[in-house]
This record gives C-alpha cells, sequence and structure tokens, in this order.
C-alpha cells in the first residue's frame, strides 16, 4: 500500500499537489477566522463596549498621562479628564438638540413651500399633470408609509430586550474605560504573560505599537472630524441654510467613519440646502464640502496621520465595507481603527530580530569556517 501510494503521489501534477496544499492551509486559516468572527458574534455586547473603550482610552489616555506626570494622583486625573468629557459632550448634545428642535418648524415650513412650488411647475409646466394625478401619487406614497410603518419604525430601540443591552453595554463601557485609563499598561503587561519568555517581550512591543497607531488615529481622526464641522458648518452659516449646527454636528459624527461618513452626512446638508435655498445655493453647498474634502484628503491627512498610520484607500473601503456587513454602522466604525493597530502591531511582530539575526548570521559565518578548512584538509589527501 506505501508504494502504491507513493507512485500515486508521484502521478499527480506538481502543481495540483501545491494547489492542494495551500488550499487545505487556507480552509484551515478560514475556518479560524469564521470560527472566531461567530465567537465576536455571540459575545457582541461585550466585544464592542471593550472597542469603543479602547478608543476612548487612546483619545484621551495622553490627557490622564500628562496630569499624571504633573503631579496629580492617577485616579483623581481620571475622574477629571472623564468628567470634562461627558460634560463638553453633554453641553454640547444639549445645545445641537435644542437649535434642531427651534429650527424644525422653519425648515418644515420652507418645505412646504418648496413642495406646493413643485406642484404648481408639474401642474402649469411642460408635464401638464393634473391635480387629480398629483394628490393620487401623494396618496399613494402615504399609503405604501403607512403600510410598510411598522417595518419603517422597527429597530434597535423597538425592544426592550435592546434597550437593555445599550444600557449594559454603556456601563460596561464605562467601567472599562475607566480601568484602562487607570491601569491598562499594567493589565497588558499581566495578559501578555500568557506568552513564552523568548516571545513575551516582542508582543509587547506589538501592542503598545498598535496601541501608538491607535492615538495617532483617534488624534488626526478627532482633528479631521472638527476641521469638516467648522468649514461646512461655517459655509452653511453664512448662506443662511436652516439647521447649520445640527448639520455641522452630523458631519463631525459621521466623520470618524472614514471616506463614507462625510460624505453621506454632507450629502444631507445639500439636500437641506436645496429644500430651503433652492438649487444655486445647493451647488454651492456642494462645492464647499468639496472643497473641505480635498483640504482633508491632500492636507490634514498627510499632515496629521504620518506615516505610522497610513493605510491605502482601497483597504480603508473594503475594511468599512467588511465591517458594515458583519456588525452594521458598529462595524463600520470600529473598522478602521482595528486595522490601524493591526497594521502597526503585525509589522513589529513580523520584523526580525536585530539579535536572532545577528546571531544566526554569526552561526552560518562559523559553518562557512569549517566548510572551508574540511575543503583544505581533502584536498591534499587527494593529491
Amino acid at each position: 500500500m506505501p508504494a502504491g501510494l507513493h507512485i500515486d503521489d508521484k502521478s499527480v501534477s506538481p502543481l495540483v499537489r501545491k494547489g492542494a496544499a495551500w488550499a487545505w492551509r487556507l480552509l484551515v486559516i478560514l475556518a479560524a477566522l469564521v470560527a472566531l468572527l461567530w465567537l465576536i458574534k455571540r459575545l457582541e455586547v461585550i466585544v464592542v463596549p471593550f472597542a469603543l473603550a479602547t478608543i476612548l482610552t487612546a483619545l484621551l489616555l495622553p490627557a490622564v498621562d500628562f496630569l499624571d506626570r504633573r503631579g496629580a494622583p492617577r485616579g483623581g486625573a481620571v475622574a477629571l479628564v472623564l468628567l470634562t468629557g461627558i460634560a463638553v459632550v453633554g453641553g454640547i448634545l444639549s445645545f445641537v438638540i435644542s437649535q434642531f428642535v427651534e429650527g424644525t418648524p422653519e425648515l418644515v415650513e420652507q418645505v412646504t413651500r418648496s413642495i406646493d412650488g413643485v406642484r404648481d411647475w408639474l401642474i402649469s409646466g411642460p408635464l401638464h399633470l393634473s391635480r387629480e394625478q398629483i394628490d393620487n401619487a401623494g396618496d399613494a406614497a402615504i399609503e405604501a408609509l403607512q403600510n410598510n410603518q411598522e417595518r419603517l419604525t422597527t429597530g434597535a430601540l423597538s425592544t426592550a430586550g435592546t434597550i437593555t443591552e445599550i444600557v449594559t453595554g454603556a456601563l460596561l463601557m464605562l467601567f472599562t474605560l475607566i480601568f484602562l485609563l487607570h491601569g491598562g499598561r499594567n493589565i497588558f503587561g499581566f495578559v501578555t504573560l500568557i506568552f513564552p519568555d523568548h516571545v513575551r517581550e516582542r508582543v509587547r512591543d506589538a501592542g503598545r505599537a498598535g496601541f501608538r497607531s491607535l492615538i495617532g488615529f483617534v488624534r488626526a481622526t478627532f482633528l479631521v472630524a472638527l476641521v469638516d464641522a467648522v468649514g461646512i458648518g461655517t459655509g452653511l452659516a453664512i448662506m443662511g441654510v436652516p439647521l447649520a449646527l445640527p448639520l455641522a454636528s452630523l458631519v463631525f459624527l459621521g466623520a470618524f467613519i472614514p471616506l463614507v461618513g462625510a460624505v453621506v452626512t454632507g450629502f444631507l446638508a445639500v439636500i437641506v440646502a436645496l429644500i430651503a435655498k433652492g438649487f444655486i445655493y445647493a451647488l454651492i453647498t456642494l462645492g464647499l464640502i468639496v472643497a473641505v474634502q480635498q483640504l482633508e484628503g491632500h492636507v490634514l491627512q498627510p499632515l496629521v496621520m504620518g506615516r505610522a498610520v497610513s493605510i491605502h484607500p482601497l483597504a480603508i473601503v473594503l475594511a468599512i465595507a467588511g465591517g458594515g456587513v458583519l456588525a452594521g454602522i458598529v462595524g463600520a466604525l470600529l473598522a478602521v481603527p482595528t486595522m490601524a493597530f493591526l497594521n502597526s502591531a503585525v509589522r513589529v511582530l513580523l520584523a526580525r530580530d536585530p539579535a536572532a539575526e545577528e546571531a544566526r548570521q554569526e552561526a552560518e559565518g562559523d559553518d562557512g569556517a569549517i566548510i572551508d578548512a574540511e575543503a583544505d584538509d581533502v584536498e591534499p589527501a587527494k593529491e
């Protein structure tokens, strides 16, 4: 049987054998990835808060370290930074919501006037539609919305169980953030004790490099989002577009999803400008958004991100798409930070160890000397 099997192996083309070897190895890797994604999905209520807490830690840790170096107690520095951040975010949200509530009636009135203008154009314009046809079309649209109201309104907040998960995740994220800010380095050092001694320091270096990239990414994203929001919000306010501040806030939040978020929220600003001010102002808004995006892409991103966090745009698009397919908005939000972390961490893990490389070269040099000596001993014997 072994001889026959050996003959069968030889009868197979080398290309087929190599392809089969690659195939089963790739299948094993794919199975491991699927198992990992399944586990993450099952533990989503834990993984997502931890990931968000890690990103927030990258944003707030430099401030905590600064206060710690100035002699403030570590716990007090964590409390001060967290309370300041909560107060700032809460104040911004309260102001935005109040402005949105105040500006909505004006926008609704302008939308009503725009709808009336469109209706008059459809009747008296080149289409010459009758009022009855327009009313029937409007009634059909309203009926379609009413028939699908349950499907449109059922979302993440429709069940008490989902609300409980959100509250639980928020509390878990807060507690995780507190402990990571207070003693995240000690936690990471303890976790890496599971690795063997000869690779433990390499793993720790990889973790530090990945976290530094994450800090750089969060800082750069925050600055880019702020510039986008200020630039677009200022332009909308100058043009007198309603809800300029809420739209700027949406642009700020959307900018945290690279390439996609700012475009979507900017398109919403164009729609509001079109409804409220007309076609010319919509074109001006579109030009403003394109100009801000060009400033972001050609000046801010290269200047702030730096080479340590540089990721190819195609990789960003694929990561956002994959994250969105697997985990929706949260997946799209976490995809690029995760890639930024892994990009630097994997580079450190795969980099050659200088000490090991030097030892290998010395060993190869010694082996070469021995071989040469043996060859010298052999030659005279032949003579």
